[in-house]
């Protein structure tokens, strides 16, 4: 997916602060929230983003500790859907 693509659904959608179901090309789909950091607009530019993912969402909501998150390619995903 584009990065315009990722941007389009996440304002659409108005999921923000909400996990969705990413699917990937070539790895398993995964339940994840976007979180916007001070290299938000960097990392866009690139189709990268920083995740959160299954597990570690609940520990992130309440601690906000960005070391949880990990950077995915836009490129590598293929579908985003509301969970």
């Amino acid at each position: 997916m584009t990065y315009e693509e990722i941007e389009k659904f996440m304002t659409n959608k108005n999921v923000k602060g909400l996990p969705v179901v990413i699917n990937f090309k070539t790895r398993k789909s995964l339940r994840g929230l976007f979180i916007k950091m001070s290299d938000y607009e960097e990392l866009r530019r690139k189709n990268l983003w920083r995740i959160v993912s299954g597990p570690n969402i609940e520990p992130y909501v309440s601690t906000k500790d960005p070391s949880l998150a990990r950077i995915f390619n836009g490129a590598e995903m293929t579908r985003l859907e509301l969970t």
